[in-house]
């Protein structure tokens, strides 16, 4: 691995302030006499120090958003705004991407990372991973539908979802509700609403599997995941 990306994983700043440091002999590496920034060096056992404190290599990246409407949950996009434009340049060199999908016009908890297997683990529909919604919806939300949702509904393309927990915050002419699910069908959380002859006007995912999206957050903030909070989205 070159010494500046090795550097950038440690977070020691941008390439080019990373260059910088380098060349002004902030950086120095164990058997290495003049560190230049494409120096190869290997992350598992380099001892690389950074005014003189040695620094500590990490592969991965866990970004929590507070994903605003407007965005869409990709990589790259043609014409639209993605998730990615929110993140910070110093995190983009680990090429990380949105895990799952949210709408464009949904809000709330988005996780960006460029852990493979933990996104293959969270998306696997063999192990239900709870998805939890708030949502406004245009209609009265009974008990009935309650009920429809606890058994599973039939969607527009004849399949039928898997149970799923309804509750009714309020309930008039606009419902307020919440919705957990444990598979992520295309637009299922509208789809739902839709077998039951309703509409969402208003969607937020609060939680993944066991984390809790941070209500301290603004709509479009961004943070790094603490351990307790990685461990609470990988528990079973």
């Amino acid at each position: 691995m070159r010494l500046d990306k090795y550097l950038a994983d440690c977070g020691a700043g941008t390439r080019s302030e990373i260059k910088k440091l380098i060349r002004g002999g902030a950086v120095s590496v164990s058997g290495i006499e003049k560190p230049r920034p494409e120096t190869q060096i290997a992350p598992e056992t380099a001892e690389v120090f950074l005014f003189g404190t040695r620094l500590a290599y990490r592969e991965f990246v866990y970004l929590l958003l507070n994903k605003p409407a407007g965005y869409v949950s990709a990589t790259w996009d043609a014409k639209l705004p993605t998730v990615l434009d929110l993140v910070p340049e110093e995190y983009l060199h680990f090429e990380p991407f949105p895990v799952g999908r949210l709408d464009i016009d949904t809000e709330g908890l988005c996780l960006i990372t460029n852990d493979g297997k933990l996104a293959h683990r969270l998306l696997s529909p063999n192990r239900h991973i709870p998805k939890t919604y708030e949502a406004e919806i245009a209609g009265c939300v009974t008990e009935e539908d309650q009920a429809a949702f606890k058994k599973g509904v039939v969607l527009d393309d004849g399949y039928q979802t898997k149970p799923a927990e309804l509750t009714i915050l309020s309930s008039g002419e606009v419902s307020h509700i919440q919705l957990t699910i444990y598979e992520g069908k295309f637009h299922q959380v509208k789809r739902m609403f839709e077998s039951v002859g309703k509409r969402v006007t208003y969607l937020k995912r609060i939680a993944m599997n066991q984390l809790v999206l941070d209500e301290t957050m603004q709509t479009g903030e961004i943070r790094e995941l603490g351990k307790e909070e990685l461990a609470l989205l990988e528990g079973e």
